[in-house]
């Protein structure tokens, strides 16, 4: 790409978000300035997305919903979710990235859940306000979210979402190669 500016449409006005898809994006793009800008993008899934489909879901929901409503060179959305795996419980994020020729969906890590929050997941319950009452903290998702509470701020959401996007990348960097 040329040395100008990027428009970036992200599907969601969370400041984490927005801030994860700016820095992802400059680390492939360090000649470009990113502009970022979130709007809102409905998920078309529940609130707190409760299967590792449901998550993907709702990150190429929004990802079509920016692609659909704006002009841009690259549409980004990211939906954190929870699934219960062979090895218990956890929270993680899938993330969809596109340009005019591509789109590329990849997933973040999975950090693991207690069970009682699990539980208390599926009783209807958000994990980001869930996080907020058990750690009295306030609005953590657009924090550091349940990530940063549960490692002691060793690890954020933000940092997870910036990883699964640079790895989501790759197809854009070496789009050759996945067009065989």
């Amino acid at each position: 790409m040329s040395n100008r500016s990027l428009k970036v449409v992200v599907g969601s006005r969370n400041p984490v978000k927005i801030r994860a898809v700016a820095r992802a994006l400059a680390l492939y793009y360090p000649e470009q300035t990113i502009d970022c800008q979130g709007i809102d993008a409905p998920s078309l899934v529940p609130e707190q997305p409760m299967t590792s489909q449901q998550t993907r879901d709702g990150a190429v929901n929004r990802l079509r919903f920016c692609q659909q409503q704006q002009t841009a060179d690259i549409y980004a959305a990211i939906e954190g979710g929870v699934d219960k795996f062979e090895d218990g419980p956890a929270t993680f994020a899938y993330v969809a990235i596109a340009n005019a020729q591509q789109v590329s969906v990849g997933r973040g890590a999975n950090m693991p859940l207690p069970s009682s929050v699990y539980q208390a997941l599926e009783q209807g319950e958000e994990l980001g306000p869930l996080m907020d009452k058990l750690f009295n903290t306030h609005n953590i998702k657009q924090k550091g979210g349940a990530i940063g509470l549960l490692t002691n701020g060793l690890a954020t959401r933000e940092d997870n979402y910036v990883h699964a996007l640079v790895l989501a990348l790759v197809q854009f960097a070496h789009a050759e190669l996945f067009s065989q």
